[in-house]
């Protein structure tokens, strides 16, 4: 995933220290109810799509834009799915972020599935039934974007 600038620029004043971020998940439907995964370069995993905003950008924006950006796929963004903040993660080259994921359910609406930028290797429409292998992270955003259950949040957290 390449590093925003905005990023970079903290990072210059704030070292490896732990940063807090916002971070945007795009959970894309076509219209044979396939979901669009990437298989990503840096880990070589398939993954859902998602990306970090920019700094003022609203969370539906950035999954459409993310989307596009990855996979030249157009979507609409559609409702938000679920919101849960994650365990921090250390980089391989020091840098500590712990993200605030959103995930947003879009719907495609254009574009022909393809890599678009350097952070896939392939990307693919994939029935939900025939998934290839991904992570919890993935799975259960995938789950939650088909049911018209509320937005999930963590529930162990307003206890």
């Amino acid at each position: 995933m390449a590093t925003p600038d905005f990023i970079r620029t903290l990072r210059s004043s704030i070292g490896h220290h732990p940063l807090w971020l916002p971070g945007v998940t795009a959970i894309v439907f076509d219209d044979e109810g396939r979901v669009l995964l990437g298989r990503r370069s840096d880990t070589r995993a398939w993954s859902v799509i998602g990306g970090i905003p920019e700094p003022g950008e609203q969370p539906a924006a950035c999954a459409v834009r993310e989307v596009f950006e990855e996979t030249a796929v157009h979507c609409v963004a559609e409702r938000i799915v679920l919101v849960q903040a994650l365990a921090p993660m250390t980089y391989p080259n020091g840098d500590v972020c712990q993200f605030m994921d959103i995930t947003v359910r879009c719907r495609a609406v254009g574009g022909e599935a393809r890599v678009n930028d350097d952070e896939s290797l392939e990307v693919g429409w994939f029935a939900v039934d025939a998934l290839p292998k991904l992570d919890e992270f993935g799975v259960l955003r995938i789950k939650q974007a088909m049911s018209e259950a509320p937005t999930w949040f963590d529930p162990m957290a307003t206890s």
